[in-house]
């Protein structure tokens, strides 16, 4: 028997509550209602007297925060009817009916709101909470609740609990933190930098491992947070237990809410947004493979392509990814002028500037789509190209001198792709040097150019680009290659502007392949380094799956690789790769790079010794290999 959660609560007081607050009804931009959902609408719907027995009701996804600011942050939980009484499984599509994707009938939406209140304090038993509400939930926006907390203390640690409003039924206790104020003096901050997480290639470990450590303050994502694929298609998980859902390739509402859900049952992803604020950017596999502008890999507006693809038109498709991120992401509603908007930027204290861009959908030009690679060999100089559009790019070079003009010492800049020019060396694949990666930086390189200029130009000095996207480690020197102005020295590191770090994947496959061997992988890696036009490049590792740490201080900026060796099973095992150190206004990385000595791949100037020393993140100690 349902209890009557609502029963005091009259339908005038349900639709004078302030639905609103649980920002995923304006899902993606409060600047845009016709694409969010019709509050009226819902509470019209609502029956107060059909309230859900708690007994039904769980959060069941965790918890996770994320966008922090110095007075703020956005809180995010998921609570919904469990089993039987789940309805996560329809989709709404304006004033339409819910169409279930199971039984291939039309239902109604839910008449029952989920009622949630919600609390924030700096200590977990809540005696004093600083902000709190409540909030309602509906099938309309697949039972998700986000809201942002105010009135918080600069760079501060807080505590924050959703529960089921009358009830006993309570979420986990999240832990998140605020940035330093933008005039505050830091001693340190530090960053785990994930990207790349593909479901059925394995266990995502290293979330959890960070977090188990409690070795940083956020985690910034750089994308591929999901893939798009069906299992099978780039990795099968039948073996372990991890096929994707939807089983496959997505493209309605329907299908990005239940692979942003399948995704969010791994444990080390639920542990890492319950302990760390989260800044997240998509990259493209969150739309779909080399998704630009205009379309993908796999997906254009022709009739073709409509018919072949279920109706789903590209910009049909790409709403619907984008309204399933911002729900299930801990994301604010930025102020946008354009409804795909996630281009943003975060001060953390004197110490740095944090500036996130979208290199993938928001504006860029037509990309590599693997049957047009020789044309986008001819144009990828074309001075028109621009891997962001030219409204993203005037904001991220004023982005950059404001950063500049305020004496912040670092700025960040998260870009997915990676910004240095790499060859893929001729001896690797049979044929002479050539481009690697023509969707990234090397496809638009007049806007790189114009990226460095305005870096060089203006004096901005300590410059780090952080990346990911090509599943490979990569770190280099920010140059401007072939620039008889401002010449660089590949021993030194002189004549740089700043440097890149690029992480490697959470799960997602080499570039050499799933099942390259470690030998056949460093052997890649010299070939790398020694290719003539990759000056830049100081080393890069292509066998293992990781992250990196990045720490901020005042005087240097360090950067620690993380590999594990073994996806396959869920544990918390993990090797320190390389650790790099770059001093506030060296612009380069310090020589010798990485010490002189790394774990794996290959280091200019220095050596590989493999001592294999795996760190069990769960006991703390060192096991053995």
């Amino acid at each position: 028997m349902k209890l009557q959660l609502f029963a005091l609560l009259s339908s005038a007081a349900i639709a004078s509550a302030s639905w609103a607050k649980n920002l995923n009804y304006r899902s993606p931009s409060e600047n845009h209602p016709g694409l969010g959902i019709a509050i009226h609408k819902v509470v019209k719907r609502s029956d107060p007297s059909q309230a859900w027995d708690p007994a039904q009701l769980n959060f069941t996804h965790g918890v996770a925060s994320g966008d922090p600011y110095s007075d703020s942050v956005i809180l995010w939980t998921r609570a919904a009817p469990t089993a039987d009484n789940d309805r996560s499984n329809v989709t709404v599509s304006g004033d339409a009916p819910l169409f279930n994707h199971d039984t291939d009938v039309y239902v109604e939406a839910s008449a029952h709101p989920v009622c949630v209140e919600w609390k924030i304090a700096t200590t977990r038993c809540f005696t004093h909470a600083v902000d709190s509400g409540v909030v309602y939930t509906s099938s309309d926006i697949d039972w998700t609740v986000k809201v942002e907390a105010r009135n918080l203390e600069a760079f501060t640690n807080y505590y924050y609990q959703f529960n089921i409003c009358n009830a006993d039924v309570k979420s986990p206790i999240g832990r998140t933190k605020t940035t330093p104020g933008a005039d505050q003096d830091v001693s340190e901050v530090k960053l785990a930098v994930y990207s790349c997480a593909n479901y059925p290639m394995g266990f995502f470990n290293v979330y959890g491992n960070s977090a188990r450590k409690d070795s940083v303050d956020y985690v910034v994502h750089l994308g591929d947070y999901i893939y798009e694929y069906a299992n099978g298609y780039y990795g099968d998980g039948t073996s372990i237990g991890r096929i994707p859902q939807p089983d496959r390739e997505i493209y309605t509402l329907y299908d990005y809410r239940r692979r942003h859900a399948i995704h969010k049952t791994d444990l080390d992803l639920i542990e890492s947004h319950q302990q760390y604020p989260w800044i997240p950017v998509w990259d493209d596999h969150e739309v779909a493979d080399n998704a630009y502008r205009d379309g993908s890999a796999e997906l254009n507006n022709t009739e073709a392509s409509f018919v072949s693809d279920g109706g789903v038109s590209v910009d049909q498709r790409k709403m619907n990814a984008v309204r399933a991120y911002f729900e299930w992401m801990p994301i604010r509603q930025v102020e946008m002028d354009d409804n795909l908007r996630i281009w943003r930027s975060f001060k953390i204290g004197k110490l740095a500037d944090l500036i996130i861009l979208d290199t993938r959908n928001y504006d860029r030009s037509i990309t590599d789509l693997y049957w047009n690679t020789h044309y986008i060999e001819q144009i990828h100089d074309d001075t028109g190209r621009s891997l962001m559009g030219s409204r993203q790019e005037n904001w991220f070079y004023g982005e950059l001198k404001r950063s500049s003009q305020r004496e912040a010492t670092w700025r960040i800049i998260g870009s997915q792709v990676v910004f240095t020019h790499l060859d893929l060396p001729g001896a690797l694949v049979g044929r002479v040097d050539a481009t690697m990666n023509l969707d990234s930086w090397d496809g638009y390189t007049a806007n790189r150019n114009r990226t460095l200029k305005t870096l060089y130009d203006n004096g901005i000095g300590n410059n780090i680009f952080i990346g990911g996207d090509v599943h490979t480690s990569w770190v280099s020197d920010l140059a401007w290659q072939g620039n008889e102005d401002h010449p660089y020295d590949p021993a030194t590191g002189q004549g740089a502007v700043g440097v890149e770090f690029v992480g490697s994947a959470v799960s997602s496959p080499s570039i050499l392949g799933a099942t390259i061997d470690i030998t056949r992988a460093n052997g890649a890696s010299e070939l790398f380094n020694a290719a003539p036009r990759n000056r830049e490049l100081q080393w890069n590792e292509l066998f293992y799956r990781g992250y990196f740490e990045l720490r901020l201080t005042p005087d240097e900026a360090t950067a620690e690789y993380f590999g594990t060796p073994d996806l396959q099973t869920r544990n918390g095992l993990e090797i320190s790769l390389a650790n790099f150190t770059v001093m506030a206004g060296a612009n380069s990385l310090a020589r010798p790079v990485a010490g002189g000595e790394v774990e794996s791949g290959s280091v200019k100037g220095g050596r590989r010794i493999s001592r294999n020393n795996v760190f069990d993140t769960y006991t703390g100690e060192y096991v053995e290999a």
